[in-house]
């Protein structure tokens, strides 16, 4: 330190005396610091013999710019090549060298390759990776992106614990609702889909225009895959072609759509949305224009729907926290009056509303009650010559236990109102006189004919009467999922997540074969090789073993106690590898066709808790990846010992391929990604694919094998959170992927290249690309039209407030 600090006073810095001295001091020690790396590295090539026509080249290259934090880095850096020749005795030629370098999480990305090994850091650790030895030159390998593409091609789930207005029925017979960025149109009786799909974050709210034909849904902010933030609006399309027709808004609403409703009484003229903003503005758009026609500020407090008056689009109405108001447009401007409870009890929420043959508006709260509202006339005595009517409670009728979710008016002037707590739904006559009922867990009723389609916030869409009862159409998870697993030989695979449901799906049918509740909720999990029985590992360090068939537990063990990440089988069946969160691989011998279970030993050696792990065509080895993004292999045939020397399992076959980190997938990696960026591969049974799970709301599809960075691939979008987990099915023909707070599952079709037909899907791709290029361009034209506009809007009030300086 004396050699290098110069002038500096070494005992003064640190006996503290003079703080500013101290940091001066620092300073000068850490810039001597980079000028020692610098000549350290420089001398260090020098002594490899490097051609001289490459020291320029390396000069250029190399970033010798270093935090505090990546001074640990630059060493491993520029100590690796002496580590890696002391292995390998010459460096045989420099082939790629990419640094990236953030000064918020001050982590680096790099690639070397020596003579047989590349090195890639992120956040400081160096992981090696051996090059296998049919690679000849690194530098000739082409990455292309694969031949084969993937389609949507079903949506498991429906949004429906915490959206209201969410679920219609088109004239077509399709049932409309949403669930992450996908607006699903399921056909009830064909049980057929189709995907609106061109939101770019989670839908909100939905609504149908009069002519049962065109669709409005909006849609959260969301952020791009720079952290940007992307602008809400509302898309209008035609459910028929699924093309977008208009989009309202863009630029003007904060943070998301919240609710969204077409005038009745002017076939659809207008459009009302009520954006998420701390104000909830409320505006009003002419369709035919895609102009703003009148916006006002809401409320502060939350605001659960908006609705036209079916017979007067002068007259709007919202409810929400604690309120009812009653707004009337007029000449470009919206003003309001609020309802006044007057002697009834002020409920802390208004849930629904609907309007009434009469002319009512009925009106569902928390505190179970149905609310008849009507207009009073003004107060003469109290308020003198010119009081303005009130709107005010008009009756009281006590509904249901807990909060009333939603209220449907029939033909005829009958009502149906859906309870929470007592799971009912009543069906009311015109005068609010009960007449029949039925349970159904959390509902939100929509009629159609003498059918009931009930939205449940239990993530269910069921169909049915009151008098047959009602079934499923649809079903899914309502909370956050990690464990999925496919089939060995059938279409069918597994989820779990923190809801605690273990659920088993047909691919090729669509339904959901049977779930069961566990204890705690499951993680991970992996079918047996002979597909009798499939493993659950929970989040305690327990793991059950469930009879595919009768769905029994026929074994149950305990590793540990912290949440397991990931079950896997050897390729025979004969043994069972549970990857813990205590940083241990515990492995079972499996005999009984999967039904019998015995500890064989436990791998020791990850410094971090066991995110993957993959076993050897032979079942003899194990690559296994941690949290701190170690790469270890261990020889199970020989007592589980962990090999040293991982060089030898540089050709070693891998019966499948979900470790995230590995010579064959490096190129999955994104410069500047975070260790954690990517959440779960898996690579094709044929091994010709890799399909990848992100934090960015995306799929990816990967040629494999991929060990270039930059790798070219196909991205997909549908998922509004993070994408936990994604397989291939048995047979390559579907790849599944599942989302975390979005609850969705997407079952996405692979379309293969090569076929007969490609000619046709080319130009079916060419039409659809061409298709994509001049919506957006009419997007764009809109878009500067709503921005011309409000510019006119702007200048005339200027104009109409008086002269400005």
């Amino acid at each position: 330190l004396r050699k290098f600090a110069g002038n500096v006073d070494i005992d003064r810095i640190y006996n503290g005396k003079d703080r500013v001295s101290v940091m001066e001091g620092r300073l000068q020690l850490q810039e001597n610091e980079i000028t020692l790396l610098k000549s350290s590295l420089a001398d260090a090539l020098r002594r490899l013999r490097l051609h001289d026509q490459l020291i320029p080249l390396l000069k250029q290259q190399l970033i010798a710019v270093f935090c505090s934090d990546g001074f640990s880095s630059s060493r491993k850096l520029s100590s690796s090549s002496a580590l890696d020749g002391t292995r390998h005795p010459q460096l045989e030629m420099y082939k790629y060298v990419s640094m990236v370098q953030s000064c918020h999480t001050c982590f680096f990305i790099c690639h070397w390759l020596t003579g047989q090994s590349i090195k890639m850091f992120i956040r400081g650790r160096p992981i090696t990776m051996y090059v296998p030895s049919n690679i000849q030159n690194y530098d000739d390998l082409r990455m292309e992106p694969p031949v084969e593409k993937l389609e949507l091609d079903w949506v498991y789930g429906y949004r429906g614990r915490d959206c209201r207005a969410n679920l219609y029925l088109l004239a077509s017979g399709e049932a409309v609702y949403f669930i992450a960025c996908v607006v699903v149109l399921y056909h009830i009786n064909n049980r057929t889909q189709r995907h609106y799909s061109k939101h770019t974050d989670c839908v909100r709210c939905l609504t149908i225009h009069p002519d049962k034909v065109r669709v409005a849904s909006g849609q959260t902010a969301g952020v791009d895959k720079d952290g940007k933030p992307l602008q809400p609006y509302v898309h209008i399309w035609d459910s028929s072609t699924l093309i977008t027709l208009q989009q309202i808004g863009l630029g003007t609403f904060e943070r998301g759509v919240g609710s969204v409703a077409f005038s009745f009484a002017d076939s659809g003229a207008f459009l009302c949305v009520i954006d998420d903003s701390n104000e909830h503005m409320l505006s009003v758009w002419d369709c035919a224009k895609g102009t703003k026609h009148a916006e006002v500020k809401s409320t502060n407090e939350a605001v659960f729907t908006v609705e036209f008056n079916p017979n007067d689009s002068t007259n709007i109405i919202t409810c929400g926290k604690s309120h009812v108001y009653f707004w009337t447009l007029s000449a470009g401007s919206l003003t309001k009056k609020q309802g006044i409870f007057g002697k009834y009890k002020k409920p802390k929420f208004i849930q629904c509303f609907v309007f009434s043959l009469t002319g009512d508006v009925l009106t569902g709260d928390s505190e179970g009650n149905i609310l008849t509202w009507g207009k009073s006339p003004g107060d003469v005595k109290t308020l003198g010559k010119g009081a303005k009517e009130t709107f005010q409670i008009m009756r009281q009728t006590r509904a249901h236990d807990g909060s009333v979710f939603t209220l449907c008016m029939l033909q005829g002037g009958a009502l149906l109102s859906g309870g929470g707590k007592d799971r009912k739904i009543i069906r009311w006559s015109a005068d609010l006189a009960p007449e029949r009922e039925c349970e159904v867990k959390d509902a939100r009723a929509r009629v159609y004919g003498e059918e009931l389609l009930v939205g449940t916030t239990r993530n269910a869409i069921l169909r049915g009467t009151f008098s047959d009862g009602f079934v499923a159409i649809v079903q899914g998870h309502v909370d956050e999922m990690w464990g999925l697993a496919t089939h060995p030989s059938q279409d069918v695979f597994l989820t779990c997540g923190h809801d605690r449901l273990v659920c088993v799906w047909n691919t090729e049918e669509h339904k959901l074969d049977w779930c069961t509740t566990l204890e705690e909720y499951g993680l991970c999990a992996d079918f047996c090789p002979n597909g009798a029985v499939v493993s659950v590992g929970l989040s305690t360090g327990r793991w059950l073993v469930l009879d595919l068939q009768t769905k029994d537990i026929v074994s149950d063990y305990t590793d540990g106690n912290e949440q397991l990440s990931v079950m896997r089988y050897s390729t025979d069946g004969s043994f069972l590898a549970v990857g813990s969160h205590d940083n241990f691989i515990y492995i079972y011998n499996v005999t009984e066709s999967g039904r019998r279970y015995s500890r064989y030993g436990k791998c020791n050696g990850h410094s971090s808790f066991i995110t993957h792990l993959d076993w050897s065509k032979d079942g003899k080895y194990i690559m296994s990846n941690s949290g701190d993004y170690e790469i270890l292999y261990w020889d199970i045939a020989g007592g589980c010992k962990l090999l040293r020397n991982r060089y030898e399992s540089k050709d070693r076959e891998w019966a499948s391929y979900t470790c995230v980190l590995g010579f064959h997938v490096m190129g999955v990696w994104l410069e500047g990604s975070d260790g954690t960026d990517i959440n779960a591969l898996c690579r094709s049974h044929n091994e010709r694919m890799v399909a990848v799970a992100d934090d960015f709301c995306k799929v990816h599809l990967f040629q494999y094998p991929c060990p270039k960075p930059k790798a070219p691939n196909h991205s997909y979008e549908g998922h509004g959170s993070h994408v936990t987990n994604v397989r291939f099915t048995h047979c390559d023909s579907h790849v599944l992927s599942m989302g975390g707070k979005d609850t969705c599952i997407l079952q996405w079709r692979v379309k293969r290249g090569g076929t007969g037909d490609s000619g046709r899907e080319g130009d079916m791709e060419r039409k659809t690309e061409t298709e994509r290029i001049r919506e957006r361009l009419i997007e764009r034209q809109r878009g500067e039209n709503v921005y011309r506009e409000r510019g006119r809007e702007q200048r005339r009030e200027r104009v109409a407030s008086g002269p400005v300086a």
